[in-house]
């Protein structure tokens, strides 16, 4: 008998780690991901430890990461050219394993994927570029879906997993397109040689009407980004050109005092993108077709958990379907049901919390004039000091389980 076949449309970063689980449980996933070919699309990630514990069960992958642990993380506020110190915390794997079983790793998105598309050969998994999903068809008393992509092309599986992210087309095929609201925020980003006194640390800098983060992505290079109040911009992570690049390198930024000026200064492939919100969902599938991801719960990127949710869906959805589906066949829409609202039922009230979150931690960093901000900075500094963020972190890093059902 054949594996049951599953279709993953989008192979950026959730849709390889949910292809290679798929394939060790026994199933046949094949992924289709529009973009022609590879690319160094986005800046970096922070791998987290909640996202950690699930890539861990993918024997061999965390020591193929080619990214850097942070040792401290820094907050400080640059307001009339004096910096001050909110707070200083360790984040070492020294500090964080013992509590949490993983450390912190940032790295770049283009050298994360790169390893997780490496991995997905390995396995035996057929990866297809330049197969944009465009049409979905499944009939009430059908046990399997169509898939048409825009080069005419189709494949049929037993169900359809939608990873593609925030543009994602299985989302608007299942609920239709959806307004995209502005939030007035910017994010300006790149990748810089690491300025003295910034190794292994994560920086976080409040300035007037800006703010900064920090972090180092290999031994010589720290990914950063600015987060500040400008006119609307499209929501894309990709290079400006050449122009526009040098012309940010020039501006008020980069002549933010002190290493988030050098930072700006010496930026390389400099991104420029808009923050959207979207209206949350109350049901993640349709039949034989679910969400996962950024595809199921785009989020705003104050807190780092994109990613690292992501990886915990991927976790639920494979932990369900081996409870409900033990012999790995081809499941009836019944059973299918059951696992979905399920996988909802568990993903949808913790990503809308984190969402929330995320929306209000942007909201919060970034305000204007001098008396705001030293109102913000008494308050961030009192968010510290009572330990509270560190709570909230915690509880978000011992997710999404303590021994494996998978």
């Amino acid at each position: 008998m054949a594996n049951t076949k599953v279709i993953i449309v989008g192979g950026g970063i959730a849709g390889p780690v949910l292809a290679v689980l798929l394939k060790m449980k026994g199933y046949s996933p094949v992924i289709y991901e529009r973009s022609p070919s590879f690319n160094a699309a986005g800046l970096s990630l922070m791998l987290q430890p909640n996202g950690l514990r699930v890539l861990s069960l993918i024997p061999g992958l965390i020591p193929k990461i080619p990214g850097a642990s942070p040792e401290a993380q820094t907050h400080t506020s640059h307001l009339e050219d004096k910096v001050k110190l909110l707070s200083q915390r360790d984040v070492s794997p020294a500090f964080m394993e013992p509590l949490f079983g993983f450390p912190m790793i940032g790295v770049r998105r283009s050298e994360l994927h790169c390893v997780l598309v490496e991995t997905v050969k390995e396995h035996g998994i057929d990866f297809h570029w330049g197969y944009q999903a465009v049409g979905f068809e499944q009939a009430n008393d059908s046990k399997e879906v169509r898939v048409t992509f825009v080069n005419g092309e189709s494949d049929t599986a037993s169900f359809v997993v939608g990873c593609d992210g925030l543009h994602s087309n299985t989302r608007i095929a299942l609920f239709g397109k959806e307004r995209a609201d502005f939030t007035g925020l910017i994010q300006i980003g790149g990748v810089s040689p690491t300025p003295d006194g910034l190794r292994k640390t994560m920086v976080s800098n409040f300035g007037d009407g800006k703010h900064l983060i920090s972090h180092t992505v290999a031994g010589d290079r720290t990914s950063w980004v600015i987060t500040h109040r400008e006119a609307e911009a499209k929501e894309d992570w990709r290079s400006q050109d050449a122009h526009i690049q040098e012309a940010i390198r020039n501006s008020p930024l980069g002549r933010w005092a002190g290493p988030a000026g050098k930072l700006v200064q010496t930026g390389e492939r400099i991104v420029k993108y808009g923050l959207y919100d979207r209206p949350e969902l109350k049901t993640w599938y349709k039949g034989r077709i679910v969400l996962l991801g950024d595809a199921a719960h785009p989020t705003s990127p104050h807190l780092g958990q994109g990613a690292n949710q992501s990886f915990e869906d991927i976790y639920h959805l494979v932990r369900l379907l081996v409870k409900y589906n033990p012999g790995n066949v081809a499941p009836s829409t019944e059973t299918l049901d059951e696992i979905f609202s399920e996988y909802q039922s568990i993903r949808i009230p913790r990503t809308s919390e984190l969402v929330k979150k995320a929306r209000k931690q942007g909201e919060a960093r970034v305000v204007d004039g001098l008396e705001a901000c030293r109102m913000r900075d008494e308050m961030m500094k009192s968010t510290f000091k009572n330990n509270a963020m560190v709570q909230a972190y915690m509880k978000i890093w011992m997710e999404p389980f303590t021994e494996s059902e998978i």
